[in-house]
């Protein structure tokens, strides 16, 4: 019998109806990748969302140097919202923002150990913890990234820390190219692109897509010689809901991103974008009760 967690979570990628999500996770033995294809094939879901809602508090924030050649963003989360307005709180996420500038540790735990850049007698997960004690809540540094360019960077921060995005683009660092980078930096936070092209997907991606379509055509009874016209047209499609380039321009539709870039002489070579509390789950208290009834009905 699958878990409510696990019928809960695929009911939230996918949209799908609990009973349905129940018989995907027994047909594929509570393999909740397995089950979102399984669900996608039989045309009970569209392409799955990520994983988890969110649910974390806190702030994305982005720091990036006087002359735009280094920057880094990063998400610090908080168990309120209330905290995270806090002068206390934003004390933390600017001094945490300046020490990431300057650090060279690529990973969260060498982050952590290293020597605090305001204080070398104390390290940076000492520093937290005394935060922690000073609020009275629990805090963590959950995740950055740090950028250094030679072309130049720009960031959006959308509602007050709810979504931040950084973008590196290959061009001068003009005003004139500066709002077009703003541009493009606000179309990541609304678009929410994964890549910036479609030679960056992954082939085991673009192959596990190709062979839903395929059973999904299949499914519905296509015969197969027009099956793989169909496919490609299908993996456009998906090209251009993931990748940056082929994203329709939110300010003007009738372009894709990449003409934008090419009208203004502009290249993107990196982007991040943070939302959140992406992944981290909040609590339904009611959602056991729900899918209990739910059962309860079609037994």
């Amino acid at each position: 019998m699958p878990s409510m967690k696990d019928i809960k979570e695929l009911r939230e990628r996918t949209g799908a109806g609990i009973m349905d999500c129940k018989k995907a996770l027994q047909e594929t033995n509570g393999d909740i990748e397995a089950a979102i294809e399984y669900l996608r094939e039989k045309g009970i879901a569209a392409a799955a969302k990520k994983a988890g809602r969110i649910a974390a508090e806190g702030k994305v924030s982005v720091l990036i140097d006087e002359d735009r050649k280094k920057g880094v963003i990063l998400e610090v989360n908080s168990e309120t919202d209330f905290v995270a307005k806090t002068d206390n709180f934003n004390t933390l996420l600017d001094n945490l923002s300046r020490h990431l500038l300057q650090s060279n540790a690529n990973s969260m735990e060498d982050v952590l150990a290293e020597s605090w850049f305001m204080d070398d007698s104390k390290d940076v997960n000492t520093v937290i913890k005394e935060a922690i004690a000073n609020i009275g809540e629990n805090l963590n540094l959950r995740r950055f990234n740090r950028y250094e360019t030679d072309g130049f960077l720009y960031d959006y921060i959308h509602m007050g820390g709810k979504i931040g995005v950084i973008v590196d683009i290959d061009g001068e660092n003009t005003e004139e190219n500066q709002l077009a980078a703003k541009d493009i930096a606000m179309h990541v936070a609304a678009s929410a692109p994964e890549y910036i092209d479609r030679f960056q997907v992954p082939a085991d991606v673009v192959e596990r897509e190709k062979n839903i379509y395929k059973e999904q055509m299949l499914n519905e009874g296509k015969p197969e010689h027009v099956i793989e016209k169909i496919v490609e047209g299908k993996l456009d499609k998906f090209y251009s809901e993931i990748c940056l380039l082929e994203q329709a321009f939110v300010k003007d539709t009738d372009k894709t991103v990449a003409q934008v870039l090419e009208e203004n002489g502009l290249k993107v070579n990196a982007f991040t974008r943070f939302e959140l509390g992406e992944g981290i789950e909040r609590k339904e208290e009611n959602f056991a009760e729900e899918v209990m009834k739910e059962l309860g009905k079609n037994k």
